[in-house]
């Protein structure tokens, strides 16, 4: 057997991995399993996104390799799209490029900005892809604390009073990842002043902006954010196109450039008729987001009943396709799902999958039908 890369010690298998193999062997078991576990959208994507493709499959050149910088026509779409949806003004040629997933942006921009032993601040909780990311490539997680009663934002007076001198690179993702919560105005001044005072590059994971939020907001549309920031959004849960793997890194064209030269080493473009299905889902009416957001509503309010059933307590306030519930005192996450799978076969995700600030929390999705959650009620009721 040959040994494998030392990075393969820093980091597992990815946890929603393993657990859906487990899950998926109870079912090929019988087991009636109703996955609330995972975040992948179950509706459609809009109509005339399916026909986009079809209809691109004729074109000369839909077989063929694409620019690794994206069809200047979907680099224009979202332009556009930031400029109506977030006030944002961005050139296409030079401040936009697009990724296959904003997964795949976050090792792009780790292998461009971090070398071995550069520090990385994280949420904890957060997405644990930026863990792992930077594990491998060989940089340094440095986690700070969201809590419920800082209303999962970092404190930022005191993450200054620590030695900042090896950070790097900074991880955000509002609204936030798996709890919901929104950040104002004022934080975003205060992060980007954060950023500039230590030298960090800061980058805002924005894919959830569009469910169940009055107010998305852009990162960039802050002051003097370009100087320090990049954004990183996707087509998967606004548009349903999870599988799709439509992404986008947004910012400064310096940090593009050098993006690119990573990017550019690991694929071979975007295929064309994807790219053509993305332009006409950035140019959705705002019947579109009305729609989306009235099947959510109705799921969230299921759910919230589902929280209630399993005596959870959660915010109403709170965003996004997730519900993130907080379990009675010293119930502990990991065994509260497992039990509740093996007994009443529901999947619901662990908050410590998040980070260790997830103790005491589990993660509801909505993407499963009204039936599905109606079900999961009866059955621990």
């Amino acid at each position: 057997m040959i040994t494998v890369a030392d990075r393969l010690h820093t980091v597992e298998e990815y946890y929603f991995s393993k657990k859906l193999k487990e899950v998926a062997l109870l079912k090929a078991h019988g087991k009636p399993i109703i996955n609330l576990g995972i975040g992948s959208p179950d509706l459609e994507p809009p109509m005339k996104v399916l026909a986009a493709i079809t209809d691109s499959l004729s074109d000369p050149s839909a077989h063929k390799y694409q620019s690794y910088y994206g069809l200047p026509e979907l680099r224009e779409a979202i332009t556009v799209f930031y400029r109506e949806r977030f006030e944002v003004a961005l050139s296409p040629t030079t401040e936009v490029l697009p990724l296959m997933g904003s997964k795949e942006g976050i090792m792009h921009i780790s292998m461009a900005f971090l070398n071995e032993g550069d520090e990385v601040l994280i949420p904890n909780p957060g997405y644990p892809t930026y863990t792992s990311v930077t594990k491998l490539v060989g940089a340094v997680p440095v986690f700070y604390d969201l809590n419920e009663e800082g209303k999962w934002l970092p404190d930022l007076i005191e993450l200054e009073k620590q030695d900042l001198s090896k950070v790097k690179l900074m991880w955000l993702s509002y609204p936030h990842m798996p709890t919901g919560a929104v950040a104002p105005n004022k934080f975003y001044d205060d992060v980007i002043a954060f950023a500039k005072r230590n030298n960090i590059l800061l980058v805002n994971d924005n894919p959830y902006s569009f469910i169940l939020n009055e107010h998305p907001r852009s990162i960039l549309k802050y002051k003097g954010a370009k100087d320090c920031c990049l954004e990183l959004n996707s087509l998967s849960k606004t548009f349903n196109m999870a599988g799709w793997r439509v992404g986008m890194v947004l910012g400064k064209s310096d940090y593009i450039n050098a993006i690119v030269k990573v990017k550019s080493n690991m694929d071979s473009g975007m295929f064309y008729g994807i790219q053509k299905g993305a332009i006409e889902a950035l140019k959705c009416s705002e019947m579109w987001y009305v729609s989306l957001n009235s099947v959510y509503e109705k799921r969230r309010e299921l759910v919230w009943k589902l929280a209630e059933a399993l005596n959870c307590t959660f915010d109403r306030t709170a965003t996004g396709m997730f519900v993130w519930a907080k379990l009675p005192d010293f119930v502990k996450a990991e065994e509260f799902i497992d039990v509740l799978l093996k007994n009443n076969s529901i999947f619901i995700a662990p908050g410590t999958v998040f980070g260790t600030n997830g103790e005491g929390y589990i993660r509801f999705s909505l993407c499963a039908s009204i039936e599905d959650i109606e079900e999961a009620i009866a059955r621990v009721k």
